[in-house]
C-alpha cells in the first residue's frame, strides 16, 4: 500500500451535504464532491490488512484495497479499470449502496472505516469524458447469437452489457415508458439524478444494446397485441424463446407489501412505489404522472427503512405540512452494542439526508386502523405497539 501507516495519521472524512434549506428547494443530489487531496488521504488510510474483510462485506466482491491504493497514488485510470472489473455500474452503487464494505472495514473496530463508498463514486466520475459521457466498448467479436433480457433495472442492464461485450445481439424488454426500472422510477432524483442513468443507457446503446419499451412480457400465448387502454404491448415468453437463442429474466417487482387493516379502502393511502414513480415522472417533465402530492398535507409514512426515507425527502420537497414516519422496530443505539461486534453490519441509528431535513420518527409502533371523517378520504390513523 502507498502509506502503510496512513490510518494512524489521517481521520475518516466523507462528503458533506448541501445546506438543508437550500436542497429542500430542489431535486438535485444532496452530496458535495470531495477534493482530490481528501480522496488521496482516504486512500492512504486503507491499511493493507492481512484479511480484507471489505471483500466479504461487498456483495460484488469489489477489489477495494487495490483501487484505494491506485487513488492514493493518483492513478485514476487504473483505479477505474479495477473498479469495473467487478462492477458494471459503480456510479449507481456509489450513490445508492448502504456500503456494507465500510461496516466490514477493519478500521470499523474504531468506528472510523475508510470512506470506501465516496472513493468508489469519485473513481467512476473521473472516468467520464469532457462531455460527461462514458466511452463505449465495441466488441471485436460477433457471435451472431441473439439474447433477450426481460427487465431494464440494474440487473438487466448489467446482464445486457456483459452479453453485448461478449459479442451477442441483445434486446432489452421493458414495460415502462423508458428503461431503468427502479433506478428511474423508484429512486428519487435527489439520491441519483437521472442524467447518471441516461449516460449509462447512452453507453449501452452505442455498444449495441437495443431497448424495447412499453412492452410487457408474460406467460400468455397472446403477443404483439395491445394489452390495455394505455397502449402497452404484450409478448409471450414462448415467442421470445422461439426468436432468441437465450432469454434472461431480470425482472423486479412493483407490487408493494400492503397493510390490510381496517380503513385501507379510503382514498389518500398510497404504496411507496406509486408515490415515488409519480414524483419521478413529474421531475422528468412527463405528462403521464397522476399528481400524487404531499403539498400542504399532514403525511404519515409507514415504514422506517430506505424507501420510507425516500418518501420523506420527496414529501418535504413537495411542501408537506407535517410528516411522521413510523417504524415497527425499537430505536437502535447510537453505537454498536456488545452483541453486535465488528465485522458484522452495525445495527445503529442512521440519520439519512431526508431525516436531517425534517419530519418526526416514532419507533416501536405500527398502524392499526385508518380513520376517515367522511367515510371516503383518509383523515388519520390509530397506532399501537
Amino acid at each position: 500500500m502507498g502509506d502503510i501507516t496512513g490510518f494512524l495519521k489521517y481521520d475518516r472524512k466523507t462528503a458533506s451535504r448541501r445546506p438543508v434549506e437550500l436542497r429542500k428547494k430542489d431535486y438535485r443530489e444532496v452530496y458535495n464532491d470531495m477534493t482530490e487531496q481528501e480522496l488521496f488521504l482516504q486512500g492512504a488510510r486503507c491499511m493493507d490488512c492481512g484479511i480484507p474483510f471489505c471483500h466479504e462485506g461487498c456483495p460484488l466482491g469489489n477489489l477495494i484495497p487495490e483501487w484505494n491504493d491506485f487513488v492514493y497514488k493518483g492513478k485514476w485510470d487504473q483505479a477505474f479499470d479495477r473498479l469495473h472489473a467487478t462492477n458494471n455500474f459503480p456510479d449507481f452503487t456509489g450513490r445508492l449502496c448502504p456500503a456494507p464494505c465500510e461496516g466490514s472495514c477493519v478500521l470499523g473496530i474504531n468506528s472510523d472505516p475508510v470512506a470506501i463508498k465516496q472513493i468508489e463514486l469519485s473513481i467512476v466520475e473521473h472516468g467520464v469524458d469532457e462531455s460527461g459521457k462514458f466511452e463505449p466498448f465495441i466488441s471485436p467479436i460477433k457471435t451472431g447469437k441473439k439474447v433477450a433480457v426481460v427487465g431494464s433495472g440494474p440487473s438487466g442492464l448489467a446482464a445486457a452489457q456483459q452479453l453485448v461485450r461478449a459479442g451477442h445481439l441483445v434486446d432489452v424488454y421493458e414495460r415502462q415508458q423508458k428503461p431503468g426500472g427502479l433506478l428511474r422510477y423508484g429512486i428519487p432524483e435527489f439520491k441519483m439524478e437521472k442524467r447518471i442513468l441516461d449516460r449509462r443507457l447512452d453507453q449501452l446503446e452505442k455498444e449495441g444494446v437495443n431497448f424495447i419499451c412499453n412492452t410487457s412480457v408474460s406467460g400468455s400465448s397472446n403477443s404483439g397485441t395491445v394489452q390495455n387502454e394505455s397502449g402497452l404491448k404484450a409478448i409471450s415468453v414462448s415467442q421470445l424463446k422461439a426468436n432468441y437463442d437465450a432469454v434472461i429474466l431480470a425482472v423486479g417487482s412493483t407490487i408493494g407489501r400492503d397493510l390490510n387493516i381496517e380503513g385501507r379502502q379510503y382514498k389518500g393511502i398510497h404504496l411507496a412505489m406509486e408515490y415515488l414513480k409519480d414524483s419521478n415522472l413529474f421531475c422528468e417533465g412527463s405528462k403521464n404522472h397522476t399528481e400524487i402530492t404531499a403539498k400542504d398535507k399532514n403525511v404519515v409514512i409507514i415504514g422506517g427503512g430506505d424507501t420510507g426515507a425516500d418518501c420523506l425527502g420527496t414529501a418535504i420537497r413537495q411542501g408537506a405540512k407535517s410528516i411522521i414516519q413510523l417504524e415497527i422496530m425499537p430505536e437502535p443505539p447510537l453505537e454498536r452494542s456488545a452483541d453486535n461486534p465488528w465485522p458484522t453490519w452495525p445495527l445503529i441509528l442512521r440519520t439519512s439526508s431526508a431525516h436531517e431535513e425534517g419530519g418526526e420518527r416514532l419507533f416501536s409502533v405500527t398502524a392499526t386502523e385508518f380513520l376517515s371523517r367522511d367515510g371516503k378520504n383518509v383523515s388519520g390513523m390509530s397506532i399501537g405497539p
